[in-house]
């Protein structure tokens, strides 16, 4: 689903003009960005969590040589999806099996 996919279907279940939602789902995504980029953290009750991780140096190779190259640390964006939201999806995924008769 692309962001205009997600646009057209809140626009069509809210009744509020594309540019509207449009609008929103930017300043939405916005808000995100700079709290990331200052540190903060974000949770959404019953969706999941948005945190900055710090990743250490580390010494990873070349595929093509071989050689050794340093990787120097970094902070790199991260989602934990809440439980709710695992146990939904997982719920989505299962379909109940056939009764089977035992007797002959």
């Amino acid at each position: 689903m692309t962001k205009a996919d997600l646009v057209d279907q809140i626009a069509q279940r809210t009744g509020l003009t594309k540019k509207d939602v449009a609008d929103t789902v930017d300043e939405f995504l916005e808000a995100v960005s700079r709290a990331l980029i200052e540190g903060k953290h974000i949770e959404i009750r019953g969706f999941g969590t948005f945190k900055v991780k710090d990743r250490k140096p580390r010494t990873a190779r070349n595929p093509r040589t071989g050689e050794a190259v340093h990787v120097p640390p970094r902070k790199v964006p991260v989602f934990k999806v809440s439980r709710e939201l695992k146990d939904r999806v997982a719920a989505m995924g299962t379909v109940e099996a056939p009764e089977t008769s035992t007797t002959p």
